[in-house]
């Protein structure tokens, strides 16, 4: 019974009694008035402020940035939809001049004659080339390169030999 009494008028920190959060507004108060804590929460308020804007402007420029590139895309878009597609194609003339400039030859006067162009298209063209009387197949690539030899595809399957068969060529190996 004795420790009844003394636990009864013991003051105890009850919960509904007592909130240690409302001291906190009086300590914070009493610590705003040292001169140290004054200079450090500016300098903090401070910081964080610039570190607001900053994101502010720097968020603002991306858009401006994300916007205009998305407008240059759509102008591209729609000069590449009003201007029509143009296929390159070669033409014998430039057949000749490449086969001429990969040889060293006078294009004026060359020896190794371009006679048809097989596959023509810009980026692999095939062209039956006559030297001596004696015909063969070569390839320009990319409208730049002049090649003689074989080409083979996916499969390993020999162009060259193809093409030779296709113009009734005696096929060499």
């Amino acid at each position: 019974m004795h420790d009844f009494v003394y636990n009864y008028y013991v003051p105890t920190l009850n919960p509904f009694l007592f909130d240690p959060i409302s001291l906190v507004p009086i300590i914070f108060i009493k610590k705003l008035k040292n001169p140290r804590v004054r200079r450090r929460l500016k300098i903090a308020l401070s910081v964080y402020a610039v570190a607001i804007i900053l994101g502010i402007i720097l968020r603002t420029v991306y858009n401006i940035g994300h916007f205009n590139a998305r407008l240059f895309d759509e102008e591209k878009k729609a000069n590449l939809n009003s201007i029509p597609f143009v296929q390159r194609v070669i033409t014998t003339e430039y057949a000749q001049l490449l086969v001429s400039r990969a040889l060293k030859e006078n294009p004026t006067n060359p020896q190794t004659i371009v006679e048809r162009i097989s596959g023509n298209s810009h980026k692999l063209a095939s062209i039956i080339i006559e030297n001596n009387g004696i015909k063969k197949v070569a390839w320009i690539i990319d409208m730049r390169l002049f090649f003689v030899g074989n080409i083979l595809d996916k499969r390993g399957y020999s162009l060259t030999n193809a093409v030779e068969r296709k113009h009734n060529m005696p096929e060499t190996y």
